[in-house]
């Protein structure tokens, strides 16, 4: 079960998020979607980490989806999802839609103050331009992952696809 939270990570929360990535967290504003359970498997970011722009909206941290995804994505799912966005014209307008979706809600989370710091530092033109997981060509697929955390927060339809032929939810189970 995926519930959304979008709240600030408990201290529970941030020692299982350690766990998940191996390293302390930076950038969190806050955790996105959980289990049944309360443990994380998204984050969202921050747009700026380490005095960088972070164009990855949602972070997906939760071990077990990680390896599901991993192992669809060895098996060549990006250039058989990429070919049918080549090939169907719905499938690439959603994708497009996705990313129109992933892009307004980075724009949505930003506080005014954000906003401004994105601004002074020049960042905007990369934060309206690039997509899902910050690719620049929304024509192709970078990661399975970036598109799956979009997927359990907002509209994404590779991760509606993801579900459909492969039931990447049901690792959670």
């Amino acid at each position: 079960m995926v519930i959304h939270a979008d709240q600030k990570p408990d201290a529970r929360q941030l020692a299982i998020i350690t766990e998940q990535l191996g390293r302390a967290p930076r950038g969190i504003e806050a955790v996105a979607a959980v289990d049944g359970a309360g443990t994380p498997l998204v984050l969202r970011m921050a747009p700026i980490v380490d005095d960088k722009p972070f164009p990855t909206l949602y972070w997906l941290c939760d071990t077990r989806l990680k390896i599901a995804l991993s192992r669809i994505e060895a098996a060549g799912v990006i250039k058989q999802l990429e070919s049918r966005l080549r090939e169907d014209a719905d499938f690439l307008a959603a994708y497009h839609a996705s990313h129109r979706d992933y892009v307004g809600t980075r724009w949505h989370h930003m506080s005014a103050d954000q906003r401004a710091e994105v601004a002074r530092r020049g960042y905007e033109t990369v934060l309206v331009e690039r997509g899902i997981g910050g690719i620049a060509n929304w024509d192709q697929v970078r990661c399975l992952h970036t598109q799956y955390a979009h997927h359990l927060c907002g509209h994404n339809v590779v991760g509606q696809w993801l579900d459909a032929e492969y039931a990447v939810a049901d690792c959670l189970a």
